[in-house]
């Protein structure tokens, strides 16, 4: 049977979902992307090169089942021409899978990062080799794992 409140309960929270979106997104202006092909995540980030900068990932190894997104911040530890330290932490989401009624909870859990960005090629620095690792607890800190990234990164200029 139709639920009108249950409709409107995730129609509003798709459309708020939707309009942060646009607004971070035309706010924060994307200076880098980064794909991690083995987790299948999308990353959007901030200048990298700044001292602190934001991380937004998307997965897209999925459907819909379990659509989430991270939104982390990072701090640069140590720059050299050839690479970049850093570390941080951040919150996963997991908005597509609240809006179908898959999950009861928004937020998944939290995760902290360490990494190292590599710039291999002399003639062009901005194609960059990402590497991280990831400890991801669940909200209720119950369990967690060690994730890790490997990916290659475009940062513009």
């Amino acid at each position: 049977m139709y639920n009108r409140k249950r409709f409107a309960t995730k129609y509003s929270l798709f459309v708020i979902c939707y309009l942060l979106f646009v607004i971070c997104s035309n706010a924060v202006r994307a200076q880098s992307v980064a794909y991690y092909p083995w987790n299948g995540l999308l990353a959007i980030s901030t200048k990298p090169t700044r001292a602190v900068w934001a991380d937004a990932r998307f997965q897209t190894n999925t459907l819909f089942g379990s659509l989430s997104t991270e939104l982390l911040a990072f701090a640069n530890v140590k720059q050299t021409e050839t690479t970049q330290f850093y570390a941080g932490g951040g919150v996963r989401f997991n908005f597509v899978g609240k809006l179908a009624g898959q999950t009861s909870r928004l937020v998944e859990g939290y995760l902290l990062g360490v990494g190292t960005r590599l710039k291999p090629f002399k003639e062009h620095r901005n194609v960059q080799i990402a590497f991280e690792l990831a400890p991801f607890v669940e909200h209720n800190f119950k369990s967690g794992i060690l994730k890790s990234n490997f990916g290659v990164v475009y940062v513009f200029k």
